[in-house]
């Protein structure tokens, strides 16, 4: 849902993997990530999803930095491999040079070094493979990764931070939440969200779809949603409103107004109103 007259903290996510877009995988990271953001009170603007082309890359990159986002996060294509392209698209799309990060570097000397005294793997060699995933657009950060080897990436493009997060769901995870995360809420507006619960018997849907229609586009700044049953052969709906601003009480009283003008409505209609207390089952 959107509120037009909120100011929040917005963001584009970017998928990149031809798995996705194959049908081959399905994309739980955008999932996860969404979910994430907006309980913390961003709003996602776009979810692109594109191949493992540099082009396709910088294209969505370039794309979402004209958009006026706040942050942009990538998910997938930092690894060793030829087709692991996400940094070399974010490179062309800033008109910056990939170079050798040399805190990335040591990350990942630190990471194969304990790979291999665990015996995972048989040589702790960084090998040119291993070498590309530290090399990182200039004024790149890398961010640890906990779980696996390729560090994520912090960049900044103006007002728009950029995140590069390897593909890997677990990886993505700990990196967003020990090292993103906390970067986020620094950055955020503050937004409260407001929900209330209502009632109404004696009337059909059908007869109140009409008014709350007219009633929800005088009021954009608020949510209305209609959940009707059936109880002992009479009708019964339940009215769900939702508002968010940047200050609660603004939200609060844009509710209240909208939930008045509705107990007005269903009483003109010979219906029922009232509210209803706690969880909503």
């Amino acid at each position: 849902m959107r509120f037009p007259s909120l100011k929040q903290t917005r963001f584009n996510l970017i998928t990149i993997g031809y798995e996705i877009l194959d049908g081959k995988i399905l994309n739980t990271n955008s999932k996860w990530l969404a979910e994430r953001i907006t309980s913390m009170g961003g709003r996602v603007d776009r979810m692109i999803t594109v191949g493992d082309d540099i082009g396709e890359i910088a294209w969505a990159v370039r794309e979402s930095i004209k958009s006026g986002v706040d942050w942009i996060i990538t998910s997938g294509g930092l690894g060793p491999t030829y087709d692991d392209l996400t940094l070399r698209g974010v490179a062309k799309a800033l008109k910056r040079k990939l170079v050798l990060n040399r805190k990335a570097l040591k990350m990942l000397k630190e990471r194969y070094k304990q790979l291999y005294e665990r015996g995972v793997i048989p040589s702790p060699e960084l090998t040119p493979q291993r070498i590309k995933m530290a090399m990182l657009p200039r004024g790149g950060r890398p961010l640890r990764n906990e779980v696996g080897s390729a560090p994520g990436v912090l960049l900044r493009s103006g007002r728009t931070r950029i995140v590069c997060l390897p593909g890997v769901p677990s990886e993505l995870k700990s990196i967003f939440e020990n090292e993103v995360k906390p970067l986020i809420e620094k950055s955020l507006k503050k937004v409260f969200r407001v929900e209330r619960w209502f009632e109404v018997r004696g009337i059909a849907e059908s007869t109140l779809a009409p008014r709350i229609e007219t009633l929800r586009s005088g009021s954009p700044d608020v949510y209305i949603k209609s959940h009707p049953r059936m109880e002992e052969g009479r009708s019964m709906i339940r009215l769900q409103l939702i508002s968010a601003a940047n200050r609660l009480k603004t939200a609060e009283r844009r509710v209240e107004k909208v939930a008045e003008s509705l107990r007005r409505m269903v009483i003109e209609l010979g219906g029922e109103f009232s509210p209803i207390e706690g969880d909503v089952a």
